[in-house]
């Protein structure tokens, strides 16, 4: 019993690890193709505009407030939690010198909607880890579970959300940045369902169906 339990606990490791890893990889895909940043990113720029702070200092502002909105939706974080936040940055910076660079528009473009894709595909492999979500992720899915809505629907919500207050306190915006907020809900439960991903809205969600 004792091998079984750490068998598992090593495969769950490895498949967070590995879908972090993927996931870092895709965000500099993104990132470096220069036609725009995700949502998220717009809202840490319009913030650091505005306080006049680092980019760095802005991001974790985010965070922060994102992780508190967790204490009302019943969201338990766990080590994926913290290796999400940990490690995804470092594994960007290690694919930053091997992503290609490229001079037509349409290479970018490709690459970044590549990326966008790849961003979904690693969310899903290592939620379905079972060790606990990044910030954001931990936002989308405590959301659908008390309203009882898709994935993808609350995702989109909160990215195009996002995006209106990050462009409002002077973030910028380019078409990639509105790829990735209308597509990234879909392509991520897509992943979602693909990994096997099964969500059981919470007693709030049941009581608003049967009521309605």
């Amino acid at each position: 019993m004792r091998l079984g339990f750490d068998f598992m606990s090593v495969k769950r490791l490895l498949r967070l690890n590995i879908g972090l890893m993927i996931y870092g990889m895709a965000l500099s895909m993104v990132v470096n193709a220069k036609i725009g940043v995700p949502p998220w990113d717009v809202l840490a720029q319009g913030i650091s505009y505005q306080l006049n702070t680092s980019y760095g200092v802005a991001s974790i502002i985010v965070s922060v407030f994102v992780l508190i909105s967790w204490i009302p939706l019943k969201v338990k974080p766990g080590v994926g939690s913290i290796m999400n936040a940990l490690l995804i940055g470092l594994w960007m910076d290690f694919w930053t010198p091997f992503t290609p660079i490229f001079s037509e528009y349409w290479q970018n473009l490709a690459m970044f909607c590549l990326g966008t894709a790849t961003v979904a595909f690693a969310t899903g492999l290592y939620i379905t880890s079972n060790l606990g979500s990044g910030p954001r992720d931990g936002l989308i899915l405590g959301l659908q579970k008390v309203l009882g809505w898709k994935v993808w629907l609350v995702r989109t919500i909160i990215e195009v959300a996002v995006l209106a207050i990050g462009w409002a306190l002077g973030g910028q915006v380019r078409e990639g940045t509105l790829i990735f907020a209308v597509t990234i809900g879909y392509l991520m439960q897509g992943s979602l369902v693909f990994f096997g991903y099964k969500s059981k809205p919470n007693k709030m969600a049941k009581q608003d169906s049967s009521a309605g």
